[in-house]
């Protein structure tokens, strides 16, 4: 009886054992799942990078890119002072999809005004552009996702992780 019991626990502790391992081996690491995490992001940026040189090259625009990834062009300049961080600006603007859904647009309604560099309604590539601009200048802004509504989008008009074309107008600085 005694041997059967002894027989019992080995059996038992090495398919617990056993099992201990299988499990190991078939979850990754914080580390492991960490570093996938990261490649599978890299790649996503990757492909929205693609994304958006494939828009610009079939509307030959010439358009110049931040560090941050945002690109942009200004296509008439104005007179006006230039944005500053902590000013408030008046846009008139036209959020457009890649495959040219409108999502928003200020062009029935009054220019979006906001605290540059401080109003977080207002995506962040937005802010960033707008430090490139004088008042009454007309620009065009591509905003990758993550300078736009991210991963989530903005649960309302635009998905989760969209790229948006704004065509803007700096109308006022104060």
């Amino acid at each position: 009886m005694l041997f059967i019991l002894i027989a019992g626990f080995i059996i038992f502790g090495c398919n617990h054992h056993s099992q201990n391992n299988q499990q190991q081996h078939q979850q990754p690491t914080g580390k492991a799942m960490q570093e996938k995490l990261f490649d599978a992001n890299r790649q996503a940026l990757k492909a929205e990078d693609h994304q958006i040189d494939d828009f610009v090259k079939r509307y030959k625009w010439d358009m110049k890119t931040t560090g941050t990834g945002l690109r942009y062009m200004i296509y008439k300049h104005g007179q006006g002072k230039k944005a500053l961080d902590g000013m408030l600006a008046s846009i008139d603007y036209q959020a457009t999809l890649l495959n040219g859904d409108t999502a928003y647009s200020s062009r029935n309604a009054r220019p979006l005004t906001f605290r540059i560099g401080h109003d977080a309604a207002v995506p962040t590539g937005i802010h960033q552009g707008i430090l490139l601009l004088h008042q009454g200048d007309r620009a065009k802004f591509i905003l990758p996702s993550h300078l736009a509504f991210g991963l989530t989008g903005d649960r309302n008009k635009v998905p989760p992780k969209s790229t948006l074309v704004y065509d803007l107008q700096l109308v006022e600085l104060k």
